[in-house]
């Protein structure tokens, strides 16, 4: 006989009574409403900066997530993650790490990461987690090139892994609803499909050095780390700032491709192409992007330009008997006849019906931990729509038109772009 009782096995059978009376309290049962210690999704964090941490609040109000360990190489971010976790839980039991090999190699505890580092860590350490069998929710863009994107979603599929990249507007109702309304026909004809662009980017090859200044401690930033994949370079405080800062640089920021993460996908899922990608990039005549226009094989156009919204992220799709327009604050769509709006609730409900997705990204991800169901963004899903991404930053650089092979995911007849699919990464960090 098998003599040895877990914790859980000893609450379900009740022999602690035997010994003396005692009250369990509900939490530990999970009951009212609470998810009990042993039934709960186990996280850390890699990136735990602005995003990393607004992330991280978000998990933390999931009764179903323990979160016990987070990871930065800049200390003041351990230091405030820590704290955002200890504070939650009312304890002092989240540990630190700098490195992400250590977390990855230490925690076999841990059931999945989120993943919010600067883009150029963001494909490198979710392969790495994957690998280590973390399910992996990761920033986006989930890939700085075609060929880093191409190994997220390989290793997905070898180590069977759950993947949902952070493109949250796949799972708000508003966005779906404009999506819908484009994949149901109620637009007409699908013609155009416009996605804002990220105006601080205003030349993709943009890579000049800031000066070197004096590196600080490897405890208060361990710069080795930061630069990760990224060619050596001297350290300079301005790289700092966010994505605002680092993002505009080629080595360190997606370019078009990050803001694109946001919106470009919003476009493939409105054309029912998810998994596919454009077949035709059209130069525009500038290094930004602006008013370049994409052709999927069907004949949709996608158009890129920085104006046409109130707010940020907006998608446009335009049919042969309306249109519909969503950015984010929008408390509605617009619509090109009110008659559109009449259908929200119909359509957001059908959605909900189909899909039996919750209208919240985060909890899309952790319902697919749970039951290996793959997420609304899965690893194929951001790689395909990451390609169109830098296909369209290619063409740009090389400034001329291209063609693209969905299937093959290659270049027609073009080996100077096809060769540009990946780029070189410093050791140890090629994926």
């Amino acid at each position: 006989m098998n003599t040895k009782l877990t914790r859980r096995a000893v609450l379900k059978s009740g022999l602690m009574a035997v010994a003396a009376p005692l009250v369990i309290p509900s939490s530990v049962l999970g009951k009212d409403g609470s998810v009990a210690p042993s039934e709960r999704i186990v996280m850390g964090g890699i990136g735990m900066g602005g995003r990393g941490q607004s992330d991280l609040g978000w998990l933390l109000g999931q009764q179903e997530v323990q979160f016990v360990a987070v990871c930065d190489v800049l200390g003041a971010n351990r230091v405030r993650a820590k704290q955002m976790v200890d504070g939650k839980y009312g304890n002092s039991d989240c540990e630190t790490y700098r490195d992400l090999r250590e977390i990855l190699a230490k925690r076999g505890d841990i059931d999945a990461m989120l993943i919010a580092t600067g883009d150029r860590w963001h494909a490198t350490a979710a392969v790495l987690a994957m690998s280590a069998g973390k399910d992996v929710y990761c920033e986006k863009p989930g890939s700085m090139t075609i060929a880093e994107g191409r190994a997220v979603a390989e290793t997905a599929r070898r180590y069977g892994r759950i993947f949902q990249t952070g493109a949250q507007r796949m799972s708000e109702p508003n966005f779906i609803f404009a999506t819908e309304l484009a994949r149901q026909g109620l637009l007409g004809e699908l013609r155009v499909v416009r996605a804002h662009l990220w105006s601080a980017v205003q030349d993709v090859s943009r890579n000049e050095l800031l000066p070197a200044q004096p590196e600080p401690s490897k405890e208060e930033l361990d710069w080795e780390l930061w630069l990760g994949p990224a060619p050596r370079r001297p350290y300079n405080a301005g790289y700092l700032g966010g994505c605002g800062a680092w993002g505009v640089f080629q080595d360190f920021g997606a370019g078009v491709a990050g803001w694109g993460s946001h919106t470009i996908l919003q476009c493939q899922a409105a054309v029912g192409a998810e998994t596919s990608s454009p077949v035709k990039y059209v130069y525009p005549g500038n290094r930004s992007g602006n008013w370049m226009e994409s052709y999927f094989a069907n004949g949709v156009k996608l158009a890129l330009n920085f104006e046409g919204w109130r707010g940020t992220c907006g998608v446009r799709f335009e049919g042969s008997e309306g249109w519909v327009s969503i950015a984010d604050g929008y408390d509605k769509p617009d619509v090109s006849s009110p008659a559109l709006l009449g259908e929200y609730k119909r359509v957001i409900s059908a959605y909900a019906v189909k899909s039996g997705r919750p209208f919240n990204h985060v909890l899309d991800f952790l319902a697919s931990v749970r039951s290996r169901r793959s997420t609304v963004a899965n690893a194929e899903v951001m790689h395909r729509s990451m390609t169109t991404n830098h296909a369209i930053t290619l063409c740009l650089l090389l400034g001329r038109d291209l063609n693209w092979d969905p299937d093959q995911e290659a270049f027609v007849n073009d080996d100077e772009a096809n060769r540009m699919r990946q780029k070189a990464s410093r050791a140890p960090w090629q994926v």
